[in-house]
C-alpha cells in the first residue's frame, strides 16, 4: 500500500537511504522534509514494513517539481513498487498543481532508466561528475496533469521496476 510518510516512518526512511552508495539523505533532512519541508514524502507499506518511498520536492512559485529520490528496498526489487511510487509521486504533483516532473538518475543506472523511459521521462541533458563520486546523471522530464495521469485501478501496468535515483 502507498501511502504519506509520517515521522515513524523515519528510521525506514534512513534504512532505505543505505541503499544508495553516496548522496544519501540524512535522518535530520527527512526529519525536516516530513516537518516542514516543501515536499511530498510517500512510502511502500507492506504490513507494516516500508520497502520503498519516493520524496518529491516543490518550489514555491514554480509549476514544476522534482523526484528527489525513489528508493526501493533491494530484497524487494522487480515487483513493481517503482513504477507504483512513481505514479503515486506524479499524482501527488499533479495534485498540487505541477505540471511537470523533473529528476536527476545515475547515468550507470539502467534499471532506472528505462523504467523512467517506460513513464514517459524524455532525457534533456545530461551532468558530469553529479554524483559524490563522480558519476555522471542523466536529467529527465515529464509534463504532467491531473488528467493525464493513470492509477494503478485505472490502467496502471505494474511493470517489473525496483530502481532507486
Amino acid at each position: 500500500m502507498i501511502r504519506p510518510a509520517v515521522l515513524a516512518d523515519l528510521d525506514a526512511l534512513v534504512r532505505l537511504e543505505n541503499v544508495f552508495p553516496g548522496d544519501r539523505i540524512s535522518r535530520k533532512s527527512f526529519r525536516h522534509l516530513l516537518l516542514h519541508g516543501h515536499a511530498s514524502v510517500v512510502v511502500y507499506d507492506e504490513g507494516q514494513r516500508v520497502t520503498g518511498n519516493a520524496v518529491v520536492l516543490y518550489r514555491r512559485g514554480s509549476s514544476s517539481a522534482r523526484i528527489y529520490s525513489l528508493v526501493i528496498d533491494p530484497a524487494r526489487q522487480g515487483r513493481g513498487i517503482g513504477r507504483a511510487l512513481l505514479e503515486a509521486a506524479e499524482q501527488t504533483a499533479a495534485a498540487k498543481g505541477c505540471v511537470a516532473l523533473h529528476l536527476e538518475v545515475r547515468a550507470d543506472n539502467e534499471v532506472a532508466l528505462a523504467l523512467y523511459e517506460k513513464a514517459g521521462y524524455d532525457c534533456t541533458g545530461r551532468i558530469d561528475g553529479y554524483y559524490q563520486d563522480q558519476m555522471a546523471a542523466q536529467r529527465l522530464r515529464k509534463g504532467i496533469s491531473k488528467n493525464s495521469i493513470k492509477t494503478r485501478g485505472q490502467g496502471g501496468n505494474g511493470r517489473k521496476s525496483g530502481v532507486y535515483t
